[in-house]
């Protein structure tokens, strides 16, 4: 052990010193922790700080949320590009070692940018506590980590993204942490598959890639009532679409790397939630293993955040707009996409009373007509191949549209079986709608269609 995990997470730089005295937001009670003795407890809470104000709107927040502004009197939130942390004498080293005294000490669990990020997400999630995370893979590894132990049991979703699947099935497996796998809009397969081992109840809503969903309030009731925590993985709607912690789920897990930044531009995640569970539990494991954010990241993610509210607005719009234009294509033959009426689970989204995402997203996958069955990859490769404009790859939530074949990537790991029981055909096409205009969107994949229809005659 490093002589830097004694001491546990600080607070930022205080706003009207240049020194790195804690701000009040930091001095959090000590917590007990066996492997590390007494140390500061993290800052939990959507803190706005002096550098922000009042910030109650969503918009608000995600741009005034979390800056402590420096002595130096920034408008902008700057990065600390600092291993560690200097401290003004022995005895307030020995202090911050001591856990007597909260403050920075290590980037790996205290830095003022990526604290920031953390603080703003709360805020948009209306979590108590977040910790950021190098990846979203990072994220769900810290959680389980953090919240299981051998014996306990994972009840999960089959419609998930395929590197979370193999988390659970190859890595946690050996552990002693086993998975159980349902329907996702099954509610009474929920019920049915719990055990007396089952801690965790994890889902994606929407799922990945064929936007499945499930309620959200009726599958906390689940959870609570057995003594399970839920956790909703919300990259495809994030805090501005849908928000899990208001529903009743324990943790929200993100990709930051999607919609967070929204250009595609680094990896990271985080877990939000209360200030026992994420605060201390989840960040205990982020302290001492060191799936750590880096600062610039987290100061791309702040960037990002800010304009949040506005890109998955306009995503929604053109992604509602091309999946009513694919549902009339004659070489489609299914589409995929929360806000079209045909959707199994349309009554989620919108206004209703049962709703619980605002408006349909920016993810629309498709199923791309093929005259055989074994000619239903050779179809949809051709479409992805003949467009022009669309960024062939895996990744999505960028500005940029992006197009991929889940089946031979996202979930190219999964056995066929699997993905046949996920639903997950060789002619399923994800795209992840950016903001170009529609038009050209549209432009580009009638050529695919076309190329993939004559392809295959």
């Amino acid at each position: 052990m490093q002589d830097d995990e004694v001491s546990g997470r600080a607070g930022t730089i205080d706003p009207h010193s240049a020194g790195a005295a804690p701000t009040a937001d930091s001095a959090a009670e000590p917590v007990s922790d066996p492997a590390l003795g007494s140390v500061p407890g993290p800052a939990v809470g959507p803190a706005s700080g002096p550098a922000s104000g009042p910030a109650s709107g969503l918009a608000t927040r995600a741009i005034r949320t979390g800056h402590q502004r420096t002595a130096e009197g920034e408008h902008c939130e700057p990065i600390f590009a600092t291993s560690s942390f200097v401290f003004a004498s022995a005895a307030e080293a020995a202090a911050r070692f001591a856990g007597e005294q909260p403050g920075n000490i290590y980037s790996r669990f205290t830095n003022p940018t990526v604290h920031a990020f953390e603080e703003r997400l709360a805020a948009l999630e209306g979590g108590e506590a977040c910790v950021a995370t190098a990846s979203g893979m990072a994220a769900i590894l810290a959680t389980c980590m953090g919240l299981l132990q051998a014996g306990d049991r994972i009840l999960a979703s089959r419609s998930l993204f395929g590197s979370t699947t193999m988390l659970f099935d190859k890595y946690l497996a050996r552990f002693g942490v086993a998975t159980d796998y349902v329907s996702l809009t099954d509610l009474d397969g929920w019920a049915a598959a719990l055990r007396p081992e089952t801690k965790l109840l994890f889902i994606e809503t929407p799922s990945n890639p064929l936007t499945e969903m499930v309620s959200i309030r009726q599958l906390s009731a689940l959870a609570r009532a057995n003594d399970c925590l839920l956790a909703v993985d919300n990259c495809f709607c994030t805090p501005a679409l849908q928000r899990p912690l208001e529903l009743g789920a324990d943790l929200v897990i993100h990709s930051a790397t999607k919609y967070l930044d929204g250009q595609g531009r680094c990896v990271g995640g985080a877990v939000v939630g209360d200030a026992k569970r994420v605060g201390e539990e989840v960040f205990g494991v982020v302290r001492t293993a060191g799936p750590s954010l880096s600062p610039f990241n987290a100061w791309l993610f702040l960037k990002g955040l800010e304009t949040l509210n506005l890109r998955m607005q306009a995503h929604s719009v053109n992604a509602s707009a091309l999946a009513d234009w694919l549902a009339e294509h004659p070489g489609v033959t299914r589409v995929h996409y929360p806000g079209l009426p045909t959707h199994p689970q349309h009554h989620l989204v919108g206004s209703g009373p049962e709703a619980q995402q605002h408006s349909g997203g920016g993810i629309v996958s498709f199923e791309v007509a093929a005259p055989e069955p074994d000619r239903a990859r050779a179809a949809a490769w051709a479409l992805i191949d003949a467009t022009e404009m669309l960024s062939i790859t895996a990744n999505l939530g960028d500005t940029k549209t992006t197009i991929t074949h889940p089946a031979t990537t996202t979930h190219g790991r999964l056995s066929p079986e699997a993905r046949a029981a996920a639903g997950i055909s060789e002619a399923l096409i994800r795209v992840a709608v950016g903001l170009e205009d529609l038009a050209d969107i549209q432009a580009d994949l009638a050529r695919g269609l076309e190329t993939s229809a004559a392809s295959t005659r």
